[in-house]
């Protein structure tokens, strides 16, 4: 059987929720043995829900393949135990709140001039040395004060939720792309690094198109539920039986709209929509064009006449569709004796997915890892 990429590495994860744990889940799906430290009531996204086979969802999905220990970080035993786990590990991850690591000793300063091939990642509401660092922040609260649910939604609802949380789930993802980055640079230099990754900066960064039009004199995003605020036509349509979504890309493929499905080749080049720009501008009479034809038509009828044409277009879906697509990958991960049937992991690599793997109990892995790190080790 083959190595996974990081085999050998020994990830400690002092984490709870969203976003540290995705972030650790992927070193364990990339093969890290990752030792999630937890309360001694645990990680509270273990109460979260009961959907996963009467665990819960969040907590089944980003921690497969870790080990529990339980940690009293008030306990002067306990904080040794993890300062000993920490001098044999390569990574270090916490989302303790603001100032909470460096008042137990773990903050990334103290450890990494203790432990000088350590990567620490920390991850916080907001960026350290800006007004609002000791502020609590959770994804939904960012979600709003980053601006996202102010482009989320359409005019009449108003700002709205993304339906999952992108913050958390962004955050941790940028937090496992410079861990490994980091672990490149020590390949090199024998030396670790210190990341801090805020959720308010990663979701301001994916703003930044509407932001950088705002700024330099553009429009202000406005909410366009499933539409693009700057490419038309592109959105969603209702035929006769459900809706579709496409979208137009480029000039030549406005002309194949026009003249495979719309009916009309003249409207290419019409002053009104001869550019997207001209069509964002002229949108509203654009829209009533488009929408017409598709009014005429069953999906399959519109989706036959789109790939012909070859525009791309996708189903408006919800989630009993989800579970029924042809294209979903799943996976089955285990906890107890149950069985948790999620969506696989998004890449593909030498042929294989990840996913899978045991959902540890609170707990489970605390003797061995206690036994295994209750004595320094030698040589």
């Amino acid at each position: 059987m083959k190595r996974l990429p990081l085999e050998g590495l020994l990830v400690v994860s002092l984490e709870q929720a969203v976003a540290a744990p995705l972030a650790s889940s992927r070193l364990a799906d990339a093969g890290a043995r990752v030792i999630k430290l937890e309360r001694p009531e645990g990680d509270f996204a273990r109460g979260y829900d009961t959907y996963a086979a009467g665990h819960s969802s969040y907590f089944a999905w980003l921690n497969r393949r870790k080990q529990s220990c339980r940690v009293d970080l008030r306990d002067d035993a306990d904080r040794a135990l993890v300062h000993e786990m920490l001098s044999r590990a390569d990574v270090f991850i916490q989302n303790l709140g603001p100032g909470a690591a460096e008042r137990l000793g773990l903050g990334a300063d103290a450890l990494r001039s203790a432990h000088p091939r350590l990567i620490t990642c920390g991850i916080r509401g907001y960026a350290e040395g800006t007004p609002d660092a000791t502020r609590k922040a959770y994804d939904l609260m960012i979600q709003a004060e980053s601006g996202l649910s102010g482009v989320t939604g359409t005019e009449a609802s108003g700002p709205s939720r993304i339906g999952v949380s992108i913050c958390d789930i962004t955050t941790g993802m940028t937090a496992h792309a410079q861990i490994l980055e980091a672990l490149v640079v020590r390949e090199r230099t024998g030396k670790g690094s210190n990341i801090s990754v805020s959720l308010f900066d990663v979701a301001a960064e994916i703003m930044n198109i509407p932001y950088i039009a705002a700024r330099n004199g553009g429009p202000f995003a406005k909410r366009v539920g499933l539409a693009h605020p700057s490419i038309a036509p592109y959105g969603a349509y209702d035929c006769l039986d459900g809706s579709i979504l496409i979208s137009v890309q480029s000039e030549r493929e406005w002309a194949k709209l026009c003249a495979g499905l719309l009916g009309d080749p003249s409207l290419a080049t019409d002053q009104r929509f001869c550019s997207n720009s001209l069509r964002v501008e002229n949108r509203p009479e654009l829209e009533e064009i488009v929408s017409r034809a598709f009014s005429t038509l069953t999906r399959q009828e519109a989706v036959e006449r789109l790939d012909a044409a070859r525009i791309a277009w996708g189903r408006v879906s919800d989630l009993n569709d989800l579970m029924n697509h042809d294209a979903v990958t799943t996976s089955i991960a285990t906890a107890d004796v149950d069985e948790i049937h999620m969506i696989a992991g998004p890449a593909v690599v030498n042929g294989v997915r990840t996913g899978g793997g045991r959902v540890p109990a609170l707990g489970e892995h605390d003797e061995l890892v206690r036994q295994e790190f209750c004595q320094p080790a030698t040589g």
